[in-house]
């Protein structure tokens, strides 16, 4: 029987790369977000380029419970568990400058972007999730790593979180790990604020000459993901081209 996953944020970018790459090794996947004609567009092509209808999706804003709740209750009607949860869905909200309430609210929407939405999506789906076997794994960013204000605050959050969750699940056989790409920027996250100027700067910085792409980062998820990733968990894998070497 082919595993399920779900994805979140899997309409663009390094979302949509993953949903494609577990789609193409077999696995069935469930693709949410927000917006619900981005997610049929990335469906609708997935299962071209693959030749099969394996990628569906579910529209919810992962910041709200109660869509949480009837999303998952949707992805599990069916009676069939859960093998595979990918945690993609983030943002990075414009910061705030100089008043302290723009500011809080930059902090407290960078955090419900990218924090809310796994803690929220994972628990409500974890009673589903296959035990001895299942897999967890999470998108952060070099950002929680090296500094970058709100967003790399809310990334290095969520770091915290799934470390702590690996522990909690190890004695039932789910296993939990966070990606962390470098610069990749065929993303919506540098939709509107990649200029070729830092572009350029930002691949001067990489040892290996060139940025990444959303199928590199997958590759990554794909492995973490896969029964060959059995013993490996509470670990952060760095995906950066050499841009930040050796720490986790």
């Amino acid at each position: 029987m082919a595993r399920r996953a779900v994805v979140s944020g899997g309409g663009t970018g390094i979302g949509k790369a993953v949903a494609r790459r577990l789609a193409s090794d077999g696995d069935e996947v469930v693709i949410v977000g927000r917006r619900i004609a981005v997610l049929e567009a990335a469906a609708a092509r997935i299962n071209t380029e693959i030749g099969a209808d394996r990628v569906d999706i579910a529209v919810a804003d992962l910041t709200v419970p109660e869509e949480v709740r009837a999303v998952v209750e949707r992805i599990t009607a069916s009676g069939h568990g859960i093998d595979v949860v990918i945690n993609n869905a983030g943002g990075n909200p414009a910061a705030g400058q100089g008043d302290l309430g723009a500011i809080a609210e930059a902090y407290l929407e960078s955090y419900r972007l990218n924090v809310v939405t796994a803690v929220l999506l994972t628990e409500a789906l974890l009673p589903h999730v296959t035990r001895s076997g299942g897999r967890i794994v999470s998108i952060s960013s070099i950002a929680a790593l090296r500094g970058a204000g709100a967003y790399g605050a809310a990334k290095a959050a969520l770091h915290g979180w799934a470390l702590g969750l690996a522990q909690r699940l190890a004695p039932e056989g789910i296993t939990v790990n966070v990606v962390a790409p470098g610069f990749v920027p065929d993303t919506e996250f540098w939709s509107e604020r990649l200029t070729p100027e830092l572009a350029a700067d930002r691949i001067a910085q990489i040892p290996l000459g060139r940025a990444g792409t959303p199928e590199e980062i997958a590759a990554g998820v794909a492995h973490l993901a896969s029964a060959e990733a059995a013993w490996t968990t509470g670990q952060i894998l760095q995906i950066n081209g050499g841009t930040l070497l050796g720490r986790g």
